[in-house]
Order: structure tokens, then C-alpha cells, then sequence
């Protein structure tokens, strides 16, 4: 194509004037003619990658579109995947990423085609300058467009023609830091890493497991037999950061399963002695040794690899039991920038090490059993017990006790939806220790948990709802006015809406999990034991949903849900919820003395303790009154075993019978109605608490005056 002289061009009001294809020419001889400080060769990469934008965008509206593609040869595909070689600035490398794949949006079918023949027709030169710049492509276009650099990556005789590449006697560092990144970037697509495990694993492991002590010269001349070697430092042995690199390859390969259960020969001397396979366990040693060193060097590489051996229960107890080690990773992740591959990584670790495995039904045991038994060919597999939950909450003591909260709390204000997902996690598995979870809120985290339910967007939903139920653990074992009483606290109103959230079971689970809507209800009624500021925003904002966990299947969630219930009706809101005149409430009081005669001792103690608070108002007096076996159901709280039901029962009848006028007059009759009064002397002899028995006598001399009988019984 015929380039247009930049210096043709005055200025960018002359440039806008331009029509898209003639700006797009501009640009690209701008790129060709090189020169340029980093700033200028960002501005021009951006233009161009507006242009592109623009250029999909009408093509998609427009089918007789043309295309500034068209203008886009050979040469300046060339120049454009240049810019992404690791010897550009990490800024032109960033900005050349986004144009090149704009790039590929509005080209078609033409922009794999370009990156094929690019790619092999530097293969096929055989430079080590064509190597760097080739690899470096296929790394960087691997994240962006997985599917179009696999089928190239796969090409028949490319990876098997690795091996002698890095097996050469001279070794150019730049070379073999860009194919490892390549094959670091394309380990992470399955396909890929079965082919890498076949063809890639034996030499990989030749560099981890190289002598450091042979070939003590390692810069020498540059190899004569191999041509463009200028600029890269020629060696007779590997370089650490490549030996680094390689490492976190076949922890890749290692940690991951893969259905290359033996790694084939290489070409190079079938009759050699097989090497020793590396093992996880040893390549979590080198990225152990080199994150506790105290001297600067690079360390990125064996967060990465860490990150990816702490998936086997060996790593992680190792990994868990260095406090050295885990104070250095949180040194790492405090100096790591937001949204960077460090921070993630990091992040990983600690999530691996913290994550508990997911609940079960006796079904999905099951399930997994025969899934292990079919795996190992027809024999049970027992599970690992190392990563079962005694083990675990060890790991999580001890990474807590590394003070990893404060530095999560600082990540989480600027951190991408992935790694705040990653946090979430952590924290709500440190919440499982309810030893903790007092200081886990001293240290940000109830903050960090409201914060990041409301940021992450609603397609996050299992994100939300675990950072709904680590807030609901932490504050079911807090006081509210401590956690929410600070002067940069949020206000305590801003955690209902996430618990609320979870009340409903998850309607995308395949399973019923009764367990985070317990622990919301439980959260819910510590705060509603504040305030009837609270207590009125939970009625107005979820009381349906409350409503219908009375009447769980579940004893534990109905008796948390009337716990709730107990402390939501002492605000005049939630009396009126029961004392209105409508079916509604009548319907709402039915329930409730239905809950205070059921099997379970908790409920009928939680609903009987709504009672005691309910029954001092005069239309819920008469409602029990004329509901049968309303009073029935009171005096049988009366005659319990239990001491504290029995007080609740009492005290619910001295109301019912305390109550003036024409409602008070029936209460009594009924209660006398009912054997009453004896009930009520059994309760005195049986009670030894002052406060029971006080309760008694009292509710027995209102009963006695006004039937005008004689008050002679015997308290023991």
C-alpha cells in the first residue's frame, strides 16, 4: 500500500476532517514508520482501534459496507503484531492488545488467516528475533481469542518441534521466556495442556531440574550457527526466571488432570534413562524458596505457580503451615496493584487454602462415590482427609492469624467483580469460626461484605448470596451497636437488605440448603433486638418471607423465624401486624398459637415468648379468648417440664387474665373453664425460680379475688 507521510498532516483538526479509511491509512504509516516515543504510539494505536470499532459496527448495520480492512496487507498485520513483542513497553504492549483485537472484530475471516501465516512464516524463518516476536503473539492473542490460537498452537509438528528449540547448547533467554509464556498461556485451555502434557512435559521438567552448579560461565558468545541471535544474551544453561516459568507450567499440568497418564518420548535419543518425574510437591518447594527469599527479584511466576499446586491438600497444609510464608504472600498481595495478575493470584492461594468443601445431600454423596469408584477403575477412592473441614478450619486459623483481613479489606475497593468474588470467599470461610468473627468485623469485614453485595451486578448470584451469609455468620455472633456504633461504620440498616436476600432459598440450586436462610434469620433477629427503626425496615422491606419460614418443615429455621418474629413485635408496627382487625391478623395469631403448641421445644419456647409481649394488648387477648383451644394451648405452656416455658406460659395467662373489661371477664372464665386454676398451683410447687413463682401468685390471686374463694394452697 502506498503510505501516507505523517508529516503531510498539520494537525489533528485536519486529521478529523479525514474520512475513516483515509484516517485509518494515516495511522497505520504512523505505526510503519516506528520512531516514536511510547505516548505518540499509544494515541496512534487507540485511533486506529476507534476506527476499527467503528468499522464492525457499520458492517454489522450495513452488509455493503467497505471495509477499512481492506487496506490492512500483509505488511501492516506485520507491524500491528509487532507492537505486542515483550521488548515493547508494558504500555504500547496494553494498547496493541485492544487494536489487534478490534482488529480481528471487524476483519472476519480474514484476521485467523493473517495470524496463521504470520505466525508460521516466523517459525518458519528461524531467527531468534522471528521466535520472541511469534511466541509473544501467540501469548498475548491466546487470553482474547482462545479457540483461533489453538487450532494454530495444535498444528501438527509445531509442539514436538519445541523441544530441540530449547534444547539447543545456546541459550537466548528472551526465546525461552516467550515460548514458555506461550505455553503458560495456553496451559489453560484443556485441550492445550493434554497436548503440552504429551509432547512438552520431559523437557520442561530437563529445565526445572537443571544443575545450577554446571556450566558456571553462562553468558558466552553468540552461537555462529544460529542466525539473527544478535541482542539476546546467548548461555549455555537456562536462566533461573526460565527455569521459574517452567515450573508453573507443570504445576499447570500437574495440578489439573489430564488423560496423558504417561508422557510420551522425546525425539531426541530413545534409548535415554526416563527422568524422574518432578512432583507437585517439589515444584511448590522452588515457588516456596523463591517468595521467602529476601532479595528483590521476580516472584510474579511463583505466585502463579503456588496458586496453582495449593489446588492438592499436600501443598496446602505445607503452605498453611509456614507462617513465614503466608506473611510474605500478604506482603505480595499489599503491594500488588489492583486487577493485576499478582493480586489474583495471591488471592487464589489464600482461597485454596480456606475453601471448604460444599455441602452434600446423601444423594450427591452417593453420586460422588460412584463418580470416585468409576474413576479408579472399579476401585472406592476414599476421600483425602486433608481437606476435610477439621483440617481446613486449621488452615483458615492460621491464615487469618497472618492479618489477611485488613489487606483484603483495602483490595476490595478497587479490585475487579473476580477478585472481589475471591474475597468474598475467603471471608466467608474465616467466618465459619465463630471464635473469630468478633475480630473479622473489628477489621473491616462486615463493611467489606455490605459493600461488595451492593457493587456486584445481579448476574453475580452466588457471589451475592455468599457474601450475604459470611455477614449474616459475623453478625449473628456480634453485638450490633459495637459493630455498627463507630464513626466510619455504615449504618446498621445497610445489612438487612443483603440478609434478607437470602432468606428465599437459591432458586438456582439444584439442591435445597436450609442453612443460609437459618442464619439470616438468626442475624436479622440480633438486630432487630436493637432498635424499632430496624425492627419497622425489616417488616416493610421482607415480613412475606418471614412469614413463610414459620411454617418451615425445617424446626430450626421455624424456630428462628418465630425468634424473629419475637423481637419484630416489639415495635408498634409488628403489634399491628396481630392486633389489626382483619383475617389476615387474625389468620397471623392462629399460627402463632399453633407454633406454641408444637413438638419442638425451641418453637413452642420462641413462640411463646412472642405470646408474653402480644397478649398485652386487649384485641389480642380477645382473639385468643374466642380462638379454640386458644387458652388451652397457653395453659399448656403452663405444665411443661421446662422452667423458662413454664414462665413464658404464666405470664402469657397472668396478661390474658390482667386484661380490663369485657375481654378480661371472658379470659378468666375461660381459664377457669379450663382447669386454670389447678394448672397454675402445679406450676408454683414445680417452679424453684423467684421470678416464676412470683408470676404465679400473682396471676392466682387475680383468679381467687374474683371468684371469692378462699386463697389456701401450699407453695414447696
Amino acid at each position: 500500500m502506498e503510505e501516507t507521510p505523517v508529516s503531510d498532516i498539520a494537525s489533528k483538526e485536519e486529521i478529523a476532517k479525514l474520512d475513516n479509511l483515509s484516517q485509518a491509512q494515516l495511522m497505520l504509516a504512523q505505526l510503519m514508520e516506528g520512531g516514536q516515543e511510547d505516548d505518540d504510539t499509544c494515541q496512534a494505536l487507540d485511533k486506529l482501534t476507534t476506527l476499527l470499532n467503528k468499522d464492525a459496527e457499520a458492517a454489522a448495520k450495513d452488509k455493503s459496507h467497505k471495509s477499512i480492512c481492506s487496506i490492512i496487507d500483509e505488511v501492516c498485520v506485520d507491524t500491528l503484531f509487532s507492537y505486542l513483542d515483550m521488548r515493547q513497553s508494558t504500555a504500547v504492549r496494553g494498547h496493541a492488545i485492544l487494536t489487534v483485537s478490534s482488529y480481528f472484530k471487524a476483519s472476519g475471516d480474514a484476521g485467523p488467516k493473517a495470524l496463521t501465516h504470520f505466525f508460521f512464516n516466523r517459525i518458519k524463518r528461524g531467527t531468534y528475533d522471528d521466535y520472541i516476536v511469534a511466541f509473544c503473539v501467540a501469548s498475548s492473542i491466546f487470553p482474547i481469542s482462545p479457540d483461533m490460537v489453538t487450532e494454530m498452537f495444535l498444528t501438527e509438528g509445531f509442539l514436538p518441534s519445541l523441544g530441540p528449540l530449547m534444547r539447543r547448547k545456546w541459550k537466548s533467554r528472551k526465546v525461552e521466556t516467550a515460548c514458555l509464556d506461550m505455553l503458560n498461556a495456553a496451559s489453560m485451555n484443556s485441550v492445550c495442556r493434554e497436548a503440552i502434557a504429551k509432547y512438552c512435559t520431559e523437557w520442561l521438567e530437563e529445565i526445572v531440574d537443571e544443575d545450577p552448579t554446571e556450566l558456571e560461565t553462562a553468558v558466552h558468545a553468540v552461537d555462529t550457527g544460529v542466525e539473527g541471535a544478535q541482542g539476546s544474551i546467548a548461555m549455555k544453561r537456562h536462566s533461573d526466571a526460565v527455569k521459574n516459568l517452567a515450573a508453573v507450567i507443570l504445576a499447570k499440568l500437574k495440578a489439573v488432570p489430564t488423560t496423558t497418564d504417561q508422557q510420551q518420548p522425546g525425539e531426541l535419543g530413545k534409548d535415554r534413562v526416563a527422568l524422574a518425574t518432578t512432583s507437585i510437591e517439589d515444584l511448590s518447594k522452588k515457588f516456596t524458596t523463591i517468595l521467602l527469599a529476601d532479595e528483590e527479584q521476580e516472584k510474579d511466576h511463583s505466585v502463579e505457580g503456588l496458586a496453582y499446586a495449593t489446588i492438592q491438600p499436600s501443598v496446602k497444609e505445607e503452605v498453611a503451615h509456614n507462617p513465614q510464608l503466608l506473611k510474605n504472600l500478604v506482603k505480595i498481595l499489599a503491594a500488588a496493584t489492583p486487577k493485576s495478575p499478582v493480586t489474583y493470584g495471591v488471592l487464589s492461594i489464600f482461597l485454596n487454602l480456606t475453601r471448604y468443601k460444599p455441602p452434600q445431600s446423601d444423594e450427591e454423596k452417593k453420586m460422588s462415590q460412584l463418580k470416585a469408584y468409576a474413576n479408579a477403575g472399579g476401585k472406592l477412592a476414599a476421600p483425602n482427609p486433608l481437606n476435610d473441614d477439621a483440617h481446613t478450619a486449621a488452615r483458615c486459623k492460621a491464615v487469618f492469624e497472618a492479618n489477611l483481613v485488613p489487606v483484603l479489606v483495602t483490595h476490595s475497593r478497587n479490585g475487579s467483580v473476580a477478585s472481589l468474588s475471591i474475597i468474598i470467599s475467603i471471608i466467608a470461610s474465616l467466618s465459619v469460626a465463630t471464635s473469630i468473627r468478633g475480630q473479622l468485623a473489628q477489621q473491616g469485614a462486615v463493611n467489606l461484605l455490605i459493600a461488595a453485595w451492593t457493587a456486584l451486578p445481579e448476574t453475580e448470584g452466588t457471589a451475592k448470596r455468599t457474601a450475604a451469609q459470611a455477614l449474616a455468620r459475623i453478625l449473628i455472633s456480634t453485638n450490633p451497636a459495637l459493630v455498627f456504633g463507630g464513626t466510619r461504620a455504615r449504618p446498621q440498616n445497610s445489612a438487612i437488605r443483603p440478609l434478607l436476600s437470602i432468606v428465599p432459598p437459591d432458586p438456582s440450586a439444584e439442591t435445597r440448603d436450609l442453612l443460609p436462610t437459618f442464619e439470616a434469620l438468626m442475624a436479622l433477629t440480633n438486630l432487630a433486638s436493637t432498635d424499632d427503626d430496624s425492627r419497622t425496615t425489616i417488616i416493610r422491606t421482607a415480613w412475606p418471607e418471614i412469614e413463610e419460614q414459620l411454617l418451615s418443615s425445617n424446626n430450626m429455621v421455624s424456630k428462628a423465624a418465630v425468634e424473629l418474629v419475637c423481637n419484630l413485635v416489639q415495635c408498634p408496627e409488628g403489634i399491628m401486624l396481630y392486633a389489626e382487625d382483619s383475617a389476615q391478623a387474625k389468620n397471623r395469631l392462629h399460627i402463632m398459637l399453633a407454633l406454641a403448641d408444637a413438638e419442638d421445644e425451641g418453637t413452642r419456647s420462641a413462640a411463646g415468648g412472642a405470646l408474653a409481649s402480644l397478649t398485652s394488648y386487649e384485641p389480642i387477648v380477645k382473639a385468643i379468648v374466642h380462638r379454640d383451644r386458644g387458652v388451652q394451648v397457653i395453659l399448656g405452656l403452663c405444665a411443661e417440664e421446662s422452667e423458662d416455658l413454664r414462665h413464658r406460659g404464666v405470664f402469657i395467662v397472668y396478661n390474658l387474665i390482667s386484661c380490663e373489661g369485657e375481654t378480661g371477664k371472658m379470659a378468666r372464665k375461660m381459664v377457669r373453664a379450663e382447669n386454670g386454676l389447678e394448672i397454675l398451683k402445679g406450676c408454683a410447687k414445680k417452679s424453684r425460680r423467684a421470678e416464676v413463682v412470683e408470676v404465679t401468685v400473682q396471676a392466682l390471686k387475680v383468679l381467687l379475688e374474683e371468684n371469692d374463694q378462699p386463697q389456701v394452697w401450699e407453695v414447696d
